[in-house]
């Protein structure tokens, strides 16, 4: 199965939570309610530089997946 490279997530424990997952390495979960990241990879030393790098661009990403998404409700 092909899967998109962000998904949506919400869970009633967490009413206030919208949850976004990056599904392609490196995989992660950022809560935009506070911005947390958990990251879904086990990272090295030299891993950790390229993921620096990455990530603020991942995370931008995300957001824009989903104010695309709420976009589309609209």
């Amino acid at each position: 199965m092909e899967l998109p490279k962000f998904l949506l997530g919400d869970n009633t424990d967490y009413p206030d939570a919208i949850f976004i997952i990056h599904t392609d390495y490196p995989r992660f979960i950022i809560n935009l309610e506070n911005d947390e990241v958990e990251w879904l990879e086990d990272f090295d030393s030299a891993d950790e530089k390229e993921l620096e790098t990455e990530a603020g661009n991942l995370i931008q990403q995300a957001n824009d997946f989903y104010d695309r998404e709420v976009s589309r409700y609209e």
